[in-house]
């Protein structure tokens, strides 16, 4: 058996150059997989994360078009009892005019209360977020993402300044207390900006000049996300109950992201698919080199014949080159790749992700690869006849 590995490793180095060759074409193509595959995983990666920081992970109740409903703390307190509900939370949102140091933007601006951290992703840069106090007290108080005070001081913490949120076409200062970072960064910039920046303020400050005393939705944050089917069907059970004239609408945003996800793993191993053509085109590469490394040792198998070496021992010996040659491939492939693909992560900052059930299956590949296409030139040298081998010139 040790024979026959060191005469598959003779096949090998029979001829460096082509050997080498191969070798790099296969590495390549293990390289170009591995390379599309992890950018494929960091951009779902990437993507889940900024829907879950934007609160993907739950449910939003609203009161169907052309009904009478209202969604008031009744209903918010009913949806809080169903056991799978983590949270709860009101939610009222407009797109409004914003005046800070003598310029106007275009924000969204989002009534929440003291539980948004939990329901939405909000990662208090400097002060504070919403609070209970502000919700009794309706405060002209608001939360800003750290673009506007980027955008607009140079600088993050701008706490205390104060800006004009136009609610319904009325100037209301409101006292910058609290920076978050942005939630939605790497969206706003794949959309080009089309997302405007976001402004929090208390849902009962944007009732009060509303002159209104219901929510326009409520976020539901789910215990486990796998119950969300389960659970917009208890929400929907739940207000029904007395309510025979309207109906309220579940939005299952838990589904929707994994319908994206699904969308997305596909997109990925379409890509990732058309890269292993490489591997295929290596194949017949590695064919082509131990067709002519048959070609070339014609007369030196004619003499292991005669003494005696059998079909077995010389198809096993180039088979096994074939397969050598794939190998080394596939390693030093998965080696480069690896290490692109790392590059990649932190040049993004998106993160390092090494898939290494996807090392295990182009290792496999790459070995039925070589043995596949190696069988052929095998079999044609275990098949040459002795005296024939022997008269070639």
């Amino acid at each position: 058996m040790t024979d026959i590995f060191r005469m598959g490793a003779r096949c090998l180095f029979h001829s460096k150059i082509r050997s080498v060759l191969t070798i790099a074409g296969i590495a390549v193509g293990v390289s170009a997989v591995m390379i599309v595959s992890a950018i494929g995983d960091l951009g779902k990666f990437s993507i889940n994360s900024e829907l879950s920081g934007m609160g993907m992970d739950s449910l939003v109740v609203s009161v169907q078009s052309g009904s009478t409903g209202k969604l008031t703390e009744n209903e918010l307190e009913k949806i809080r009892s169903i056991d799978s509900v983590g949270n709860a939370m009101p939610l009222m949102n407009m797109i409004a005019d914003c005046e800070i140091k003598n310029s106007h933007i275009t924000c969204m601006t989002w009534g929440v209360n003291e539980d948004a951290d939990n329901v939405i992703d909000l990662e208090v840069l400097h002060g504070r977020l919403i609070n209970r106090g502000d919700i009794a007290e309706k405060s002209n108080v608001c939360v800003i993402d750290e673009a506007i005070a980027e955008e607009k001081y140079k600088r993050s913490n701008i706490v205390g300044k104060k800006m004009n949120i136009f609610i319904y076409g009325e100037p209301i200062e409101f006292e910058i207390v609290g920076v978050v970072k942005n939630g939605v960064n790497t969206l706003q910039n794949m959309l080009g900006g089309f997302i405007p920046d976001f402004v929090y303020i208390p849902y009962s400050v944007m009732q009060e000049y509303s002159e209104r005393d219901n929510f326009d939705q409520i976020t539901v944050k789910l215990r486990d996300s796998a119950e969300s089917g389960y659970t917009a069907s208890e929400v929907k059970k739940i207000l029904s109950l007395g309510n025979k004239n309207y109906e309220y609408s579940v939005d299952d945003l838990v589904s929707r992201k994994e319908k994206m996800n699904n969308i997305l793993s596909i997109a990925s191993a379409a890509l990732s698919a058309v890269a292993g053509i490489s591997l295929i085109v290596s194949g017949i590469s590695t064919m082509t080199v131990m067709l002519v490394s048959v070609n070339e040792r014609t007369r030196e198998i004619g003499i292991k014949k005669s003494i005696g070496a059998g079909k077995t021992e010389i198809m096993s010996e180039f088979l096994i080159g074939s397969v050598m040659i794939t190998f080394i491939g596939s390693i030093i492939g998965i080696f480069s790749g690896t290490v692109l693909s790392v590059l990649v992560g932190l040049m993004t900052g998106i993160g390092i992700y090494i898939n290494w059930k996807l090392c295990g299956v182009l290792l496999l590949i790459s070995l039925l690869i070589g043995g596949c296409f190696g069988t052929y030139p095998a079999y044609k040298a275990a098949s040459l006849k002795p005296v024939d081998a022997l008269r070639y010139e």
